[in-house]
């Protein structure tokens, strides 16, 4: 269950049937699959000279290259090929399309190629963007792209038809024809599991006869409104800390905006598959992160000693066999000590520690007035960003909506005061109404009765290893439930029409289980399922001996697999809910009712998200900093000191962590 291989082995496949130099046509869905899947060195190998776009109607004519397109048979893509093969720029077609072609499709095509140069129409199940090895996204972007149509609980037609055709190529790509599951309270993922059995039994039954196996697979759907909480969460551990703060967009990170970063520096490729150390250290918090990187640099610098030296023709031959992984692993230093004295910068200019430990608190543990009066002193400080404030009222909101003597409406009101603007503080109320205690279908918070209430303070009595990381996502108990045989049908019914909802028995436990989240997932939850891999193979290896997986299951050779409409960070997740809300009844951004008091009744309006073109919203920068000395790379004798100077920011960063959990255990001494 490997979407990563699943998707480079149909690449490989598409690159080496057509021989000689050629030409790779894209569209604007599987340029991003190409990019996260397949370096250009690795594409000029295979004799790829040119890639471009099939819309780009500027390209010049080359008649003596064959073409080769892999495009997602969109309506945009399909005109726009038409078109191409009318007035063909090249000598001859290979079509790969990522999903499968309708008869009216086919038609078009044949009709458009009077001058018969297509040599082969293929289909190749890749409508997903491989992220990790066990996560992947359907690359949906919401805003423009969206979810819901006029309410939360109704599918935007042209979102549940991505989401269909998506999940349908996953499963095929992974030879998988499953078992569907889905959240009971969710009519997205009802409809969305309906649909998909449809597609699988009856619509394209051909292409899903597979072998059936004794222990069918098990699709499980989800909906983020089920769990709000872990996408506001800021992140410490690397892939996840560096999307929430400086986003991961189709495997590239931004540094444009970073103080003396070079050039070829401002645009960052991160991919786990063409980055050893990145894949290495995906999990690590970052704390720990500027040690490795320390050490990294160091092996850089062990290696360019033992370069300096050329004596011999043995030496010279030695250099010249060498210097393209030296010269590779020269800019992955760099890259990577840029990247880690920006995360340190921002986390001092952001106060993301004493945020962060706001937030895990709200998440973790039930202590209303000490909450209230930490938030209420965060909305104050000029130094906590408008979106942090907002994240602290929502999550405070969504802990405390039932309790009696909540002061909700009163922090909307202090936010209203700091300066907030009313389309952003109204998202206070808007997320109690989209995902609020009436609309999740489990005790999120296990505040809602007397015995769930005492198990949260058993838990909060235990202490914690790291009050930066107290949270667990939702997903994991689900999971839990799920392998334990305690994830009730009655709460996640079986699809009915899937054609093993007769033979499955809920207390079995699957061999592969594929996760998804309509609405989108996170690298939060990502590493959980990462961890539970790790565990449940390692357990089957040693005859599942003792071995404890993530959620107390014994390792059982299962294998998980998560995706998400998208890939959240904080803003993106805020984003899509405000958006989504603009085009919502009114009543959305307003309090829900027996909210309790804390002021005067709000009546706040909402607007659309803007989407910025350039630049970001941290324009400002400090120069003298630690952090910026780390990401000045202007000469790799100095990354020495740049890690030095970044991993010691890192190590003061935590030390403060340490002090914090040593804080919380002798307090409970």
């Amino acid at each position: 269950m490997d979407v990563t291989k699943a998707v480079s082995a149909y690449i490989q496949r598409m690159i080496t049937e057509v021989a000689g130099v050629k030409v790779l046509l894209l569209d604007q869905d599987t340029t991003p699959i190409i990019s996260t899947s397949f370096t250009q060195s690795s594409l000029l190998s295979h004799e790829v000279y040119l890639t471009d776009r099939v819309d780009n109607l500027s390209r010049d004519r080359m008649r003596h290259l064959n073409c080769i397109a892999l495009l997602r048979p969109s309506p945009q893509s399909i005109t726009a090929l038409v078109h191409e093969l009318r007035q063909p720029r090249y000598k001859s077609y290979w079509l790969y399309f990522t999903n499968a072609l309708s008869k009216q499709d086919i038609e078009l095509l044949a009709e458009a190629d009077e001058h018969e140069v297509v040599k082969e129409i293929q289909e190749f199940f890749a409508d997903y963007l491989p992220v990790n090895a066990d996560l992947f996204s359907l690359n949906i972007d919401t805003p423009p792209a969206r979810i819901w149509a006029d309410n939360p609980a109704t599918w935007d037609q042209s979102a549940l038809d991505q989401h269909v055709k998506g999940l349908s190529a996953l499963l095929l790509s992974l030879k998988k024809k499953p078992a569907i599951r889905y959240e009971r309270m969710s009519g997205l993922a009802k409809k969305l599991g309906e649909e998909l059995s449809y597609q699988i039994n009856q619509d394209q039954a051909g292409l899903f006869d597979f072998r059936r196996t004794e222990n069918a697979p098990l699709l499980l759907i989800l909906d983020r409104r089920n769990d709000p909480v872990t996408p506001l969460l800021t992140q410490w551990t690397y892939q996840a800390m560096v999307h929430e703060v400086l986003g991961i967009r189709n495997g590239r990170v931004s540094l444009a905006d970073a103080d003396g970063v070079r050039p070829e520096l401002q645009e960052i490729v991160l991919s786990g598959d063409q980055d050893p150390f990145f894949s290495a250290n995906l999990y690590d918090n970052f704390g720990d992160l500027g040690a490795s990187i320390k050490k990294y640099v160091l092996e850089y610098q062990s290696r360019t000693a033992s370069n300096a030296t050329i004596d011999t023709v043995a030496d010279m031959k030695r250099f010249v066999e060498e210097y393209p992984e030296f010269r590779k692993l020269g800019g992955n230093v760099s890259k990577h000590v840029a990247l880690l004295g920006e995360l340190s910068r921002r986390v001092e200019k952001d106060s993301l520690l004493e945020v962060s430990e706001l937030e895990q608190s709200l998440a973790s543990v039930e202590s209303h007035a000490s909450d209230l009066k930490a938030i209420q002193t965060m909305i104050e400080s000029p130094k906590c960003s408008a979106d942090a404030k907002i994240r602290l009222a929502i999550l405070y909101a969504l802990r405390y909506q039932k309790l009696p003597g909540n002061q909700i409406q009163k922090l909307v009101q202090d936010l209203l005061k700091a300066g907030v603007p009313e389309s952003r503080a109204a998202l206070v109320f808007v997320m109690l109404n989209i995902a609020g205690a009436e609309q999740r279908q489990d005790d999120l918070f296990a505040n809602e009765n007397f015995f769930s209430r005492g198990r949260s303070a058993l838990k909060g009595l235990k202490g914690v290893e790291n009050v930066y990381t107290q949270h667990t996502p939702h997903l994991v108990q689900t999971v839990d439930n799920l392998m334990r045989g305690r994830l009730r049908d009655t709460s996640y019914p079986l699809v009915s029409s899937s054609q093993h909802s007769a033979s499955i028995n809920p207390a079995e436990r699957p061999q592969d289980v594929i996760l998804f989240i309509i609405g989108g997932a996170t690298y939060e939850e990502a590493r959980s399922i990462a961890l539970l891999n790790a565990q449940h193979q390692r357990g089957a290896q040693h005859g599942a001996a003792q071995q404890n997986a993530v959620g107390g299951t014994v390792g059982t050779g299962t294998r998980f697999l998560l995706g998400g409409s998208s890939i959240h960070n904080s803003k993106s997740f805020l984003d899509m809910i405000q958006d989504a809300a603009s085009r919502f009844d009114a009543r959305f951004a307003k309090p829900p009712a027996n909210l309790g008091s804390g002021g005067p009744a709000l009546n706040l309006s909402i607007g659309p998200v803007q989407l910025a073109v350039g630049g970001g919203p941290n324009a400002s920068r400090q120069d003298g900093s630690v952090a910026g000395a780390a990401a000045s790379l202007l000469d790799p004798e100095y990354l020495g000191e740049a890690a030095s100077g970044a991993r010691d920011l890192a190590t003061d960063i935590f030390s403060r962590v340490r002090k914090g959990v040593e804080g919380t255990i002798s307090g409970l001494q």
